[in-house]
């Protein structure tokens, strides 16, 4: 291993920790935090990074050779460890750690079966109000497939209507028509009548879709037995969408178990943790982390990844299965963290037999599943970049490629737009927006000049490995120029458009590179292009739009919204304001005399 050469100061700053619980910050040569790690023995953990015989695996080998210093900090046990560790990553965002990409909430499936007339809904948060919950689900397109399926099924509202209050207030909407609502609306079925709809509705979200489709397959039977073929085809339809709903959740146990399952399966090339969301015995979700090669699966870091993913999920079961062993420290502090967090005991276990042993399997087959497409799906990305940079003569596999475009209506409102790619996945983070200050007139080599000089200012995410910009050759020898006096060493090529406006060709400042023959690259170049386009004229009109909202009047010194919107509302328009005595403006409630001379000045100024 080739450790740092701080490697003596390391190990003796390591020897001199306390034996007592807490959180360690890893840094590398520049001073950014690359690892937050926890341990219920600090001295213990932190030593056995900077040892030739450390116990680390290749990852956490390559994050121990990065380290130059570290600070740590003292907590009270381990549980609080796990949380100062989670705020640290998410404050930090280290490299090695592994991390949710976003936040967010989760939505639920909201049933107010409390109402007279109950309603389905999409929710974010669950509430105490006597209403049922089902979920959480990964994602919004998750649980509106099952509520609008639901919704048509059934022939329940999916409209803004309150009942009782709007029954019998105007004419029933189409749905109506298209067979996809009873038409509340109307006032021709009872409260009664319409609840039973929400026995089955509630016992197919609990899991029990066979007693669902016992009493849906015996008021088929009947309606068809007594020559009501219309409402017989009516639960026909309904036991179909159903049963399409149905074929995509497992039933993996008994209605009454719930239980989330985690697996994690790792290599050299990436890792990843699948969780299986087990409600009423049927697997109704599951959502699955892919992670890069140099991100570290060790107990620390999966810990708090889980415990940052429980964090944005409402609900917490009372037992949790691991297909993989986590250091006992790490199992008890997710423990009593899931714990305190739900209000109850959360039961953490990993079993090694039975049952339960074949569903940590078989979401571990999963979590290969996903490793293996992300790893191919990489593999796919690497060679197109690797073409890239031949078919341009870089050096390097560009990384980090940053685009930039110019967009204004005439000489109002210049904006230059940027934004990034992170291999050939496009980093909205990291996307930018920069209003030209240094021309008055449109003019692109100035812009885009103004643009990267601002760019190249600010280099704490470090630099590019390759720019692009929307333009030909003159936009290429500008900013290679500008790269030049400012000693900065990046590539920079044009993104060219045909007479239709569409990606043609990549250009130096000498020559086109033709990429029509490589679909990929061309794929690749195409995508960013007009990302970067929709992205520059999308903020170029927000500035556009909130110029247009602003006065005229908040140009003058003190005079801010507030006093404009005074103005305005005292004298009906921007002429009458124009042609008021200092007398008359001083009348207006929020204007000191200072303002109404003011205001008064820079119009007269102006009139001179």
């Amino acid at each position: 291993m080739n450790f740092s050469p701080q490697i003596d100061y390391l190990r003796e700053k390591a020897a001199g920790l306390p034996f007592s619980s807490g959180v360690y910050i890893m840094r590398d040569k520049n001073g950014r935090v690359i690892y937050v790690g926890k341990s219920k023995v600090l001295r213990q953990r932190v030593s056995q990074y900077f040892h030739e015989r450390g116990w680390h695996d290749v990852k956490t080998g390559k994050m121990a050779e990065s380290v130059y210093d570290f600070d740590y900090m003292l907590t009270d046990n381990n549980m609080e460890a796990l949380t100062l560790e989670n705020r640290l990553i998410k404050l930090h965002k280290p490299k090695y750690n592994i991390k949710l990409k976003d936040d967010k909430s989760y939505p639920y499936i909201k049933l107010t079966i409390n109402d007279t007339y109950p309603r389905l809904y999409i929710v974010r948060r669950r509430l105490a109000d006597n209403a049922k919950y089902f979920g959480p689900y990964s994602g919004i397109s998750a649980a509106f497939t099952i509520t609008d399926t639901l919704q048509k099924a059934f022939r329940i509202p999916s409209c803004k209507k309150e009942f009782p209050r709007d029954i019998g207030k105007g004419r029933p909407c189409l749905n109506r028509q298209l067979g996809k609502c009873d038409a509340l609306c109307v006032g021709e079925m009872s409260p009664e009548e319409y609840r039973k709809k929400f026995t089955d509705i509630i016992a197919f979200l609990r899991g029990s879709y066979g007693d669902v489709k016992k009493s849906l397959t015996e008021q088929m039977q009947y309606a068809a037995e007594n020559l009501m073929f219309e409402a017989a085809a009516l639960y026909r339809d309904r036991i179909n969408a159903l049963d399409r709903i149905w074929q995509k959740q497992k039933v993996v146990g008994s209605p009454d178990v719930e239980q989330d399952i985690i697996a994690l399966y790792t290599s050299e090339l990436c890792s990843c943790v699948t969780v299986f969301y087990v409600r009423c015995g049927s697997v109704v979700d599951s959502e699955s982390f892919t992670f890069p090669p140099e991100q570290v699966c060790d107990g620390d870091s999966i810990s708090a990844f889980l415990c940052d993913l429980y964090l944005k999920r409402e609900y917490i079961p009372r037992e949790i299965l691991f297909g993989f062993r986590l250091e006992e420290e790490n199992e008890s502090a997710f423990s009593d963290f899931c714990s305190d967090r739900a209000g109850y005991r959360v039961k953490v276990r990993f079993p090694e037999r039975g049952e339960s042993r074949k569903l940590c399997d078989m979401v571990y087959e999963n979590a290969k599943l996903h490793a293996e497409q992300y790893i191919a799906q990489s593999e796919r990305d690497n060679r197109t970049l690797v073409k890239l940079a031949s078919m341009l003569g870089l050096e390097v596999v560009p990384e980090r490629i940053e685009a930039f475009d110019i967009s204004n209506y005439g000489s109002d409102n210049i904006t230059a737009g940027m934004v990034v790619t992170d291999g050939v996945k496009f980093k909205k983070s990291a996307y930018r927006t920069y209003k030209i200050n240094s021309t008055d007139t449109p003019d692109d080599y100035a812009s885009m000049a103004e643009a990267v000089r601002r760019r190249m200012g600010h280099t704490s995410d470090g630099l590019p490995d390759l720019i692009l910009l929307d333009g030909g050759k003159g936009h290429v020898s500008t900013i290679r120029k500008l790269l030049a006096e400012l000693d900065i060493n990046i590539p920079v090529f044009g993104m060219v458009k045909d007479d239709f406006h569409k990606t043609r060709a990549l250009t130096s400042d000498e020559e086109e590179i033709s990429i029509a023959r490589e679909q990929a690259v061309f794929t690749f170049i195409y995508k960013l292009q007009e990302e970067v386009h929709r992205f520059t004229i999308g903020r170029m009109k927000e500035a556009k739009s909130r110029s247009m909202r602003r006065s005229s009047l908040e140009d003058i010194s003190g005079i801010g919204p507030v006093k404009a919107k005074a103005l305005l509302s005292k004298f009906g328009t921007l002429a009458n304001v124009k042609s008021a005595t200092v007398e008359q403006l001083s009348e207006v409630k929020l204007l000191s005399t200072a303002d109404a001379e003011r205001v008064y000045n820079h119009f007269h100024k102006t009139a001179e």
